[in-house]
């Protein structure tokens, strides 16, 4: 397994990260029998600064008795989403489906640890805006679909020129995206005298572009 396998093959949904396993296996499902447990990888960036992801990986991959902490891991898999029901709301949440799994010795190249590509749908009417610093920024929701008639709801944000031409995107326009996988805190708003820390996971754009209709 090679880090352009994911551009060679060029699926709708791919995602190779390198980093640092900081959690234990916690339980997530069972699908025929094959438990799938999500742990947490560190991915540093360029800056310095470091996402926390989630993946989700099968027994079948990983010894998930085992403590791999402090491991550094090459993961090749794909951005995937579920909707969690919580009360009367369902929260979309956002992992990183594990396909291969590669444990690295020594690395040092930072430039290549954070990739991903999609080519999916617009869902939802893009929402751009100016941060306080005059930074643009437009919020897409893209649906890629997967086989058996299931799709992915990734978030996605584009910053700058890559904004500007992303707000004018109809829902159901295809587009493709490059960009890495992201994770920002926030504060949800529960009620008036209560707020939660929440993480939301999400694809910092690079590179997007609009398909044309076959």
């Amino acid at each position: 397994m090679r880090r352009n396998k994911m551009y060679e093959k060029m699926e709708n949904n791919n995602v190779s990260v390198i980093g640092k396993i900081v959690s234990g296996f916690t339980f997530n499902h069972e699908v025929f029998g094959e438990g799938f447990y999500i742990v947490n990888l560190e991915v540093k960036r360029l800056s310095e600064q470091t996402d926390v992801l989630p993946l989700m990986i099968s027994e079948r991959l990983l010894d998930v008795t085992r403590n791999y902490v402090g491991n550094t891991v090459e993961i090749v898999g794909q951005f995937r989403s579920f909707n969690r029901d919580e009360g009367n709301k369902k929260r979309l949440m956002l992992s990183i489906f594990v396909r291969e799994v590669n444990f690295l010795d020594e690395f040092n190249d930072y430039t290549k640890t954070n990739q991903i590509f999609l080519d999916g749908y617009i869902c939802k009417a893009p929402i751009y805006r100016k941060t306080p610093l005059g930074r643009e920024i437009a919020d897409i929701l893209l649906a890629v679909n997967r086989p058996y008639g299931k799709s992915d709801y990734i978030p996605c944000i584009a910053w700058g020129r890559n904004a500007r031409y992303a707000s004018g995107f109809e829902v159901g326009v295809r587009v493709r995206v490059w960009g890495r996988v992201q994770s920002r805190e926030y504060t949800k708003k529960l009620s008036e005298t209560e707020c939660e820390k929440r993480v939301a996971y999400e694809v910092s754009v690079s590179k997007l572009e609009c398909v044309e209709q076959e």
